[in-house]
This record gives C-alpha cells, sequence and structure tokens, in this order.
C-alpha cells in the first residue's frame, strides 16, 4: 500500500511540476509578444510624424503614405490577433524601409533635422523591435519544445497546450526591395 502511495505521490508532483513548466514557458511567450507589441506602438506613434515631415517633399508617393497610414489606424484599431499584427507589422515595416530608401531621392528632406531626428527615433525602435521578436522567438522556441518533447508532451496534450508560431519574415520580404514598384502612383 505505501509503495502504491509513493508512486501516486511522485507522479502527482510530476504532473504538478510538467504544468507549472509549461505555463510558466507559455507566459513567458506572451510576455515576449507584448514586448513587440511595445514596441510596435512606439514605432506607430512615430509614424504621424514621419508622415508629416515627408509629405510636403515627396508629391510622388503620396499613395505609400496614405498606405502608411491606414496600416498604422488598422495596427492601434485592437481588433487584430497576433498572427495579424506579424503580418501587419512585416508589410509596415516593408514601407517605412520603402519611404526610407526614396529619401535619397529629397536632398532638401535628408537635410531637415527633424526627418533626421525622426530617422534617428525609427532606426532605434526598429532595433528594438529586432531585439523584441529575437526574443520571442527564443521564448517561442523553448515553449513549443516543452510541449512537444518526452515526457512534458504527454501533460501539454492532457491539458490542451498549443504550440505558437515563430516571427518570421516571408519568402517575399527576403527578396531585394524593388524602389521603383513600391512608388507607382
Amino acid at each position: 500500500m505505501i509503495p502504491f502511495l509513493v508512486i501516486v505521490g511522485v507522479i502527482l508532483l510530476w504532473l504538478m511540476f510538467s504544468y507549472n513548466s509549461l505555463v510558466s514557458k507559455r507566459n513567458e511567450a506572451d510576455k515576449a509578444f507584448a514586448s513587440i507589441d511595445t514596441m510596435a506602438k512606439k514605432r506607430y506613434d512615430l509614424i504621424p510624424n514621419l508622415v508629416a515631415t515627408v509629405q510636403q517633399y515627396m508629391q510622388h508617393e503620396r499613395a505609400t503614405l496614405t498606405e502608411i497610414t491606414e496600416m498604422r489606424a488598422k495596427a492601434t484599431s485592437g481588433n487584430l490577433t497576433n498572427d495579424e499584427k506579424i503580418e501587419l507589422d512585416s508589410k509596415l515595416s516593408k514601407a517605412v524601409s520603402g519611404i526610407m530608401v526614396a529619401v535619397e531621392n529629397y536632398p532638401d528632406l535628408k537635410a531637415s533635422t527633424n526627418f533626421m531626428q525622426l530617422q534617428g527615433s525609427l532606426n532605434e525602435v526598429e532595433e528594438q523591435l529586432s531585439a523584441a521578436r529575437r526574443f520571442y522567438n527564443a521564448a517561442v522556441t523553448s515553449y513549443n519544445n516543452a510541449i512537444q518533447m518526452v515526457p512534458s508532451n504527454i501533460v501539454a496534450s492532457m491539458f490542451n497546450f498549443k504550440t505558437k508560431p515563430l516571427f518570421v519574415i516571408t519568402e517575399q520580404e527576403r527578396q531585394n526591395v524593388d524602389v521603383k514598384s513600391l512608388f507607382k502612383s
């Protein structure tokens, strides 16, 4: 009788430890995604300044500036799933990068103090976003490994833990940017 109780006690302790470990890893991944959200919010707050600063110089890029403004509005609406946020963040990064490349055609804009400060702020936020994405991917990898590896996968399946997606760039984003196509009006 006592050996049976000891075995049951060990199994219950293992279940509790495994469950708590999975919850901890899931929460760490959620916290990491929240960091991406925070950095993205900083970028979204800079976008109206970017649009206002470059708008007076970039008459031919109005469509791109409008698209960036619309993406910002969608991103800040609060009605997006995490997957939609990741996709929108990717599109917005590409559009903002395109604007920064197009600035090369506007020497007066490049010399503007406001633009230089804004560009520095955007570069800083992009670096912070990159770091937050790396942290998120590390946390998600740890969580996903715990869900998929024996013996914690048993507990994960018992309590319906699901894998989370990594933050990856699309194949299209891996290609070189065609600046001319970004600014067709």
